[in-house]
């Protein structure tokens, strides 16, 4: 049984362009994802957050029946608002993942053709 010397196929360029440095692209790519979706999502949960925090301190401020005709008009805005909102953090969220998937097809289909092109050299390397 004869083994193959993987020393004499691949030297270090070729390991760190087939293997560790397509892998070090996508999880630099996945980390920059991750990051603005978090952020996003604190974003949005901190307007929410004030949102009905603002909403429960005018419910407190009613006092008389004018005051809760004036807080039942408002809450309408209110949700106007967050419908508004809402959609936009939801459009937000949908560009941030359509980002992500054009940029991780483009860095699959450059690794495939770059992994391509070392093994080809590799072999002829090793005939």
């Amino acid at each position: 049984m004869r083994t193959i010397d993987t020393k004499a196929l691949f030297n270090n360029e070729q390991v760190e362009n087939l293997f560790f440095g397509p892998a070090r692209a996508y999880a630099s790519l996945t980390v920059d994802f991750a990051e603005k979706l978090t952020s996003a999502q604190l974003e949005a949960a901190k307007a929410y957050t004030e949102t009905g925090l603002a909403q429960a301190r005018a419910f407190t401020s009613v006092k008389d029946v004018e005051g809760l005709r004036s807080y039942m008009e408002g809450q309408q805005k209110v949700a106007k608002d967050l419908t508004e909102r809402l959609k936009g953090d939801a459009e937000k969220v949908v560009a941030l993942q359509q980002d992500f998937v054009s940029k991780s097809q483009k860095l699959a289909e450059e690794n495939v053709k770059q992994a391509t092109d070392t093994a080809t050299k590799a072999t002829a390397n090793a005939k």
